[in-house]
């Protein structure tokens, strides 16, 4: 008995100190609105809205020696309906090794070019929903990929990734490329973001400012085919700002883009307004005003109709 127990102790010891040296953390974020849209010359709609609510997992465990491998699992879902939004770990899915020479990074997650330029100045409700910033050519390169992010060399952090079979507007497989940079000095942060699927193309620089309660940047965005086969060069810019007292937050921003060269009337603005209530940390009300307006090519136009939407949301993050 004494010698089973001994062993039995030696075992719960042991696990015990396994367990000590990984971790894992579950995370999410729902993100509801109700709202009312009005969708070129159709008559307004009520609905409610899903704004990539998230159920995540992230776990870490230290090999010793400042080595760390991981992973990170993250679905998207509707709360309006409990269904899955795409696939089920669309939103990403990889394994990572890191240590002091940096990390590499593989599988399935969202570029580091557009988390440096269009979501870093997308503050009134994270680049999400309806309101969610239409002009920005995102090139889908999200897929069976490998990454190399550096480590942090004062306020200096870069990433660079290449994909494999990523389907272009075509449906033609093409490797793709992924780069991106971030500077933070003081209360200045600076990015740039490049990436690259076939032809098509597009680089980003952004830069955001915190001046006390203010909070304000933008992005310019130059494309090639960023939205389609075809469609020639363009550029974009977006202006944001933010202005927080206490609990209170006020969100203003304005994005506009050209003409692309291949076709005339292919321009487009968008801009929104928003106030957000902090209820605690982790909790926000918010009510939104956004306004989509295109030109007036409807074969070549990249963004859609019209569109004028009213919300009113409740976020939770855990």
């Amino acid at each position: 008995m004494k010698r089973t127990f001994l062993l039995a102790s030696l075992a719960l010891a042991t696990t015990g100190t396994a367990f000590a040296q990984s971790s894992v953390t579950v995370w999410g974020r729902l993100n509801v609105s109700a709202e009312s849209n009005k969708i070129g010359d159709a008559s307004r709609e009520k609905s409610l809205e899903n704004n990539a609510s998230r159920l995540g997992f992230r776990g870490v465990e230290d090999l010793g020696g400042g080595l760390k491998a991981g992973f990170a699992l993250e679905h998207g879902f509707d709360p309006t309906s409990g269904t899955a939004s795409g696939n089920f770990w669309g939103r990403g899915s990889e394994v990572f090794l890191s240590s002091n020479a940096g990390t590499i990074r593989i599988g399935n997650f969202t570029s580091e070019a557009y988390y440096a330029t269009a979501d870093y100045v997308s503050l009134h409700n994270h680049d999400t929903g309806t309101t969610a910033d239409r002009l920005y050519a995102y090139l889908p390169n999200d897929t069976n990929k490998v990454a190399y992010r550096t480590p942090t060399f004062g306020g200096f952090v870069a990433e660079a990734a290449v994909s494999e079979s990523q389907a272009n507007f075509l449906g033609i497989f093409k490797k793709g490329y992924d780069v991106a940079a971030n500077y933070t000095v003081g209360n200045l942060a600076l990015g740039a973001g490049y990436q690259k699927l076939g032809d098509a193309k597009q680089l980003a620089l952004r830069g955001l400012y915190t001046l006390g309660d203010f909070t304000f940047g933008g992005y310019y965005q130059r494309d090639e085919d960023g939205f389609g086969t075809g469609l020639g060069t363009r550029n974009t810019f977006r202006a944001s700002g933010m202005y927080a007292l206490g609990a209170n937050e006020f969100h203003l921003n304005y994005g506009r883009s050209g003409d692309y060269d291949n076709f005339d009337n292919t321009a487009a603005s968008q801009w929104t307004a928003g106030y957000g209530y902090n209820l605690s940390k982790r909790t926000r009300v918010y009510a939104l005003y956004s306004k989509l307006s295109t030109d007036t090519n409807p074969v070549q136009q990249p963004y859609g109709p019209d569109r004028t939407t009213i919300a009113l949301g409740l976020r939770h993050n855990f």
